[in-house]
């Protein structure tokens, strides 16, 4: 079918919402498949097992390319940020302890930020609801992190500072590669496009794989499906269905919904891996993932 007219209203309805469930799982799948393979390992194989099977689709479809090597140039180094930067920081951080929906939460702070930085960067003025957002979103953060602190060591319940640095790396480059994506690679095709962003990404986290890491993987079952799923549903399925609701024009409801992903990461993970959080970080989610929403339906109707 080439047309989405002849599903059903409900379940065109519920692609966004649909979208946004399957983006969840990628903390998931990093908690599952870490145990058996170093990150920047790990997203090496994941990156060529997805550029593997994303080529050839390209291609079968004739999907467009880039024009040019300047914009070739510029979509790499984008896929370096919101796919190497943020991958590699996320991946790390839940390496060193950090819990996948509390590393969800970090990083679905990108709204925030990218609406602090879209200022200097780019010109933009935050509305006063924006800066409403923003300033919840801090506090929101500031109780999570609170409610893990062991005051005693300094430290955080179950992970250490090196966990938070790496997931402060990975919102810095969701941020900055929206921001530079934004500038720099308007009219990119989103399927060729995003061939030559996983090329950049692989560039990137393969030399660290390189560099520093024993690239020894333990192949078990577990590994493998992890793999598969994070290749085939995340990497291919999602590009292409956010392919189709981009051309319905519902890509802004997609973003709307992007501050569900913590919660229902969190729920995720408490039911798969027990994770819990205690009720001054919970209560500091609900306060953050308020003040993602306002940003994010301010942005929408500016």
């Amino acid at each position: 079918m080439s047309s989405t007219k002849t599903l059903p209203g409900g379940l065109t309805a519920a692609m966004p919402l649909v979208f946004v469930l399957l983006w969840s799982t990628g903390f998931i799948g990093a908690k599952f498949g870490l145990p058996y393979a170093e990150p920047f390992t790990f997203l090496t194989i994941r990156f060529i097992a997805t550029l593997a099977l994303l080529v050839p689709i390209v291609l079968l479809t004739r999907s467009a390319w880039p024009r040019g090597l300047r914009l070739w140039g510029h979509v790499a180094v984008s896929g370096c940020l919101v796919h190497g930067a943020y991958l590699g920081g996320v991946f790390y951080a839940i390496s060193l302890g950090m819990p996948a929906g509390l590393a969800s939460l970090l990083v679905g702070l990108q709204p925030l930020l990218t609406a602090a930085l879209a200022g200097p960067l780019l010109g933009e003025r935050l509305t006063p609801v924006q800066w409403l957002g923003l300033v919840m979103g801090l506090a929101g953060v500031s109780l999570v992190l609170g409610g893990k602190m062991d005051l005693t060591a300094l430290s955080f319940d179950g992970f250490g500072w090196p966990a938070l640095a790496c997931t402060l790396v990975a919102l810095l480059g969701i941020a900055l590669g929206t921001l530079y994506q934004k500038r720099f690679c308007t009219g990119m095709p989103l399927l060729g496009g995003s061939v030559v962003q996983y090329l950049g990404a692989l560039a990137l986290l393969g030399g660290g794989c390189l560099l520093l890491e024993s690239r020894e993987v333990e192949w078990t079952l577990t590994f493998v499906l992890t793999l598969g799923w994070l290749v085939l549903v995340l990497s291919i399925a999602a590009i292409l269905l956010l392919m189709l609701l981009i051309k319905r024009g519902e890509a802004s409801r997609v973003a709307s919904l992007f501050y569900l992903v913590p919660p229902v990461t969190a729920v995720e993970a408490w039911w798969l891996f027990d994770e819990g959080l205690p009720a001054l970080s919970l209560a500091g989610m609900v306060i953050a993932i308020a003040g993602v929403a306002l940003t994010i339906r301010a942005k929408r109707g500016r």
